[in-house]
């Protein structure tokens, strides 16, 4: 009997817990653009960051996945500290969500909801139409998940024994709020445990008094998810982590000895009979009023984990990229928007190495020309990151417009570290240039400045496309480009012919000649690159 009962509410916890993910995969496909600009409001402004915890919870149906995303977002440097606190706040409220949902006897609907879906899924070929087949799937597996529960703990009615001990959960506070946190943390899931209360409480086993210690504990417990994010991570993604901690800890604290009895006499005058609906209500009620108590007090919080977490003058020094994090790949279309913030800061990067490359040159610096070759070692780790990243994004389960995004990157990224390689180039031939104090003509040096800008413009002008996905500008580089080009052949023209007039040093008209085309070759990637833009955007518009 134990063992099948066992099997039983395992079978049916990890239904639940696939259709969870399943709906939550295609709520986040579905939602992937709304997603996307969560970083355009992430203000300092906590009350907007609560809104948008709430809205991503709710997305990603996880709480847990929420926060270290969180964590994530501190460790790349996007979120500062003071952002972070709404943002937990708010997934604290968003996680409520899926215990409304199966609070409500929705059973019978399953079914019909997996069936419509497989039907959507198998005779549709648009990616939208997919993605609402996935959360219609999900939907309904998660509610016949729900079913398994409750059908598996039906025969713990006859265990007197049993139901003592969960009724006793209600005298004894502190072992049920260790109870729910057991259960959480065994899990990794506090939707999970919130689904293993309610099925107990459909059967008449778990009353009221007895599950709120349980929920609350399950509050306490949803927060090791984090902390275990955030070894190896930043001190202040550590901070982000024990912020989590703090805040449902004093919301546990609070509700535990001063509001349980308000909350019970709540829940009860709204819903007398359904206990599966007053524990539901109780958990939103928790964190509704948790944030409206600790909302003002953020900054206390704040400052509670720096005074846990001490600045030190060192601290996250030796990152390489700036904006990635492995914790934001959980939801992959804000990851994909942060690779693409680090290939703007690659590209960036490459731009000014190329700067004091020409500049080295034209001012006769080794200064500047020192910055390039410093400034190659770095293009070429945040290379190898980004690509690795790349990888592992593309592994994720992405919407088809945003595949196309993520192949086009790869590409991108190599033909900006390309430029890296130019300009270190044109860096080893401004040394040579120095070296040998090689003489150029005031003809050469104005054709070199010409062309430096008009690729420089070029250049420039392919991360703006890139950045704001401007198909105008994109086609704009490409006219640049053939410009380029054949500025590059004038310059060749002209070369030989003072060449051969005498105009010039013939070891200096190497060391042109070889910029020229270095130069020329940077054009080509900027073309590549605005390329790529107009690709992707196509794609995106059929």
């Amino acid at each position: 009997m134990a063992i099948e009962i066992a099997l039983g509410v395992l079978g049916g916890l990890g239904l639940f817990l696939y259709g969870m993910n399943l709906m939550g995969e295609g709520l986040q496909k579905a939602a992937g653009e709304k997603l996307k600009k969560i970083i355009e409001l992430l203000t300092s402004n906590r009350f907007m960051g609560v809104l948008v915890g709430m809205f991503v919870t709710a997305i990603i149906q996880s709480s847990s996945a929420t926060t270290v995303m969180v964590v994530g977002f501190v460790n790349a440097g996007i979120m500062k500290l003071t952002q972070a606190i709404g943002v937990i706040m708010g997934a604290n409220i968003g996680t409520t969500v899926t215990a409304q949902l199966v609070s409500f006897e929705l059973t019978e609907l399953a079914p019909v909801a997996v069936g419509f879906g497989m039907i959507i899924y198998l005779f549709s070929s648009t990616e939208k139409n997919k993605q609402i087949a996935e959360i219609l799937i999900g939907f309904g597996i998660l509610f016949i998940g729900m079913d398994f529960m409750k059908n598996a703990v039906k025969p713990l009615k006859e265990f007197p024994a049993f139901r003592h001990m969960l009724v006793g959960f209600g005298d004894n506070t502190i072992l049920g709020i260790f109870m729910g946190f057991a259960m959480t943390v065994i899990l990794q899931s506090s939707s999970a445990a919130m689904g293993i209360l309610l099925a107990l409480s459909s059967e008449g086993l778990l009353p009221l008094v007895s599950a709120l210690p349980i929920l609350y504990g399950q509050n306490i417990g949803t927060c090791v998810t984090a902390i275990l994010s955030s070894i190896g991570a930043s001190k202040s993604a550590k901070r982000a982590a024990v912020m989590h901690l703090i805040f449902n800890v004093i919301g546990t604290l609070l509700f535990a000895t001063i509001l349980n009895k308000p909350t019970i006499n709540i829940v009860t005058k709204f819903n007398s009979a359904d206990v599966t609906r007053q524990i539901a209500n109780a958990h939103t009620l928790f964190n509704i009023i948790n944030v409206i108590i600790l909302f003002p007090f953020a900054s206390l919080i704040v400052k509670m984990a720096i005074k846990l977490i001490p600045e030190t003058e060192d601290e996250d020094n030796n990152k390489i990229t700036k904006y990635l994090d492995n914790r934001i790949l959980e939801t992959p279309s804000i990851a994909l928007a942060n690779t693409i913030r680090e290939t703007l800061h690659m590209g960036n990067i490459a731009k000014k190495s190329f700067e004091n490359a020409m500049n080295g040159f034209f001012n006769w610096s080794r200064e500047e020309v020192k910055k390039t070759f410093e400034k190659e070692k770095k293009i070429n780790e945040l290379q190898r990151e980004i690509i690795d990243y790349l990888i592992n994004l593309s592994n994720k389960a992405i919407s088809g417009e945003n595949r196309e995004i993520v192949d086009g990157l790869f590409n991108t990224v190599s033909d900006i570290e390309r430029v890296g390689d130019h300009a270190d180039n044109i860096a080893e031939l401004a040394v040579e240039a120095l070296d040998k104090d090689v003489p150029f003509s005031d003809e050469g040096i104005k054709e070199l400045k010409l062309m430096f800008d008009k690729v420089m413009n070029a250049y420039n002008s392919s991360l703006k496309a890139m950045k704001n996905k401007d198909i105008d500008l994109a086609f704009n580089v490409i006219k640049m480009e053939e410009q380029i080009d054949m500025m590059e052949r004038s310059c060749r023209t002209n070369h030989i012919y003072r060449l051969n007039n005498s105009l010039c040093n013939p070891e200096s008209g190497i060391i042109f000649l070889d910029m020229i085309s270095n130069m020329e070759r940077i054009g080509d990637h900027a073309s590549n690159i605005a390329r790529a833009v107009i690709d992707t955007q196509t794609v995106k518009q059929v």
